[in-house]
């Protein structure tokens, strides 16, 4: 069977034998939650708890801040000890709230559950709202921003992303294998929002036993199931689309402008708790796997848990762990400390050992254009690199910059190990810090 895929990319080895196979746990609760109001895209969420207070599970303890953001819930029930600065993932010390759990995990009031037929479909899109729901592919994106598409922009076509490119990360697949239902659910609510005529799940040819499942689960549904080749990013947005409905994004567009949304199945299942159930997002899917670790593990995570916790409940570390990656190892977030929390974009934690980690010296480009057949993007890393370097940033842009989809092809594929996407990373930072300013 000829696979759909995108021009570029690569194949890294996936090393997802360690979990693929490992059914999903439940991480067990610990003492004291890290819940950091910084969880997604846009303006963080406002503080409306204060210490010494008594919350439940499920309720609101930071409150939305503009459009472009959404509220945070208190992962389990306990009180509230302090609301303060505390360690986060982008590497420094953000606003936080800090619970401790009193062990009853007891729920709040959560609203009523919505039959999708009956709710309007301005209904469904404040629910998400309310619930917290941000892409859980790792972006962070609000979910409600997303369905809301403006009036001259269309959409007729859904796609579900299954794809889990990123090598190590099997928290995707084991969500599709053991609880398709809530996915399918949640494509229920996405296609009466958006009133779509066609809906792919796309998923890479690797995950076979998901692909199969999905197809019997769909036969009578409006849903189509995409294998896809095996290849990194497939699981990026424009590829994805590019790959099941052969549409381009173009330069500077969004997937809208070619009439399409895409949504993470951990994201589409969320979706499905918060409509029929009323629950918030306040727990995800997450692989903790990597060569240093003792037993990788898929893990049902709490939001607010410390990664410290999820390496003990996975059996600690052989060894001093060289490097901890939060996500995967191409586009993740490497970590200092495994003090902070997980939160709703954390897809997994990894960690590896010394002899794992390229310590390569820097060398001259050899013009070998590797990274150019790479890229996805089909842009110039090693040209825009160096007007970054130069901080020549109007020079950078109109090599289109911007359109760098940060997925590290370039980097990955480089012989003379220079930090391409780093560079093409800063560049993108200064021409849009100008942008702002204008």
């Amino acid at each position: 069977m000829q696979l759909k895929t995108f021009p570029g990319g690569l194949h890294p080895p996936d090393n997802k034998q360690w979990s693929a196979h490992k059914p999903i746990e439940d991480c067990p609760l610990p003492e004291e939650l890290i819940v950091p109001l910084g969880q997604h895209i846009g303006a963080p969420a406002v503080p409306c708890v204060a210490v010494g207070d008594l919350v439940k599970r499920g309720q609101v303890i930071g409150e939305a801040k503009g459009f472009v953001s959404v509220p945070v819930h208190a992962p389990t029930s306990g009180e509230v000890i302090a609301v303060e600065d505390r360690p986060h993932p982008m590497g420094r010390d953000l606003p936080a709230v800090v619970i401790r759990a009193d062990g009853e995990d007891a729920w709040g009031d959560l609203p009523a559950p919505l039959d999708i037929a009956a709710a309007t479909i301005d209904e469904l899109r404040q629910r998400i709202l309310s619930c917290g729901i941000v892409g859980m592919g790792g972006a962070t994106f609000p979910a409600h921003v997303k369905l809301s598409p403006p009036d001259e922009k269309p959409i007729d076509t859904l796609i579900l992303n299954g794809v889990e490119c990123e090598p190590f990360l099997t928290a995707d697949h084991r969500l599709m294998l053991e609880e398709s239902e809530r996915i399918l659910s949640g494509i229920a609510v996405l296609q009466k929002i958006l009133g779509v005529r066609q809906t792919f799940i796309g998923i890479e040819a690797n995950k076979p036993d998901a692909i199969e499942l999905l197809s019997r689960a769909c036969a009578d549904l409006s849903v189509e199931v995409t294998p896809l080749e095996v290849k990194y990013p497939q699981g990026a947005e424009k590829q994805l689309i590019l790959a099941c409905v052969d549409r381009e994004v173009p330069s500077g567009g969004l997937p809208m402008d070619v009439g399409v949304v895409v949504q993470n199945v951990g994201t589409c299942a969320a979706i499905a708790d918060a409509v029929l159930r009323g629950i918030p997002l306040i727990e995800r899917i997450a692989t903790i796997s990597g060569p240093a670790l003792v037993e990788p593990k898929n893990l049902r995570v709490r939001i607010g848990t410390p990664l410290r916790k999820l390496v003990e409940v996975c059996g600690g570390t052989r060894v001093e762990p060289a490097k901890i990656i939060m996500g995967g190892p191409m586009m993740g977030m490497t970590q200092l400390s495994l003090e902070v929390p997980a939160i709703r974009g954390t897809s997994g934690l990894l960690l590896f050992t010394a002899d794992q980690v390229s310590t390569r010296p820097e060398g001259p480009c050899i013009r070998c254009g590797r990274c150019v057949r790479a890229c996805p993007a089909h842009i110039l890393p090693t040209t825009i690199a160096a007007y970054a370097r130069l901080d020549l940033f109007e020079e950078a842009e109109a090599y289109n910059a911007l359109d760098c989809i940060e997925c590290g092809c370039c980097t990955y594929s480089c012989p003379a190990a220079l930090p391409l996407v780093q560079s093409i990373r800063y560049a993108k930072n200064a021409i849009l810090a100008k942008r702002r300013k204008v």
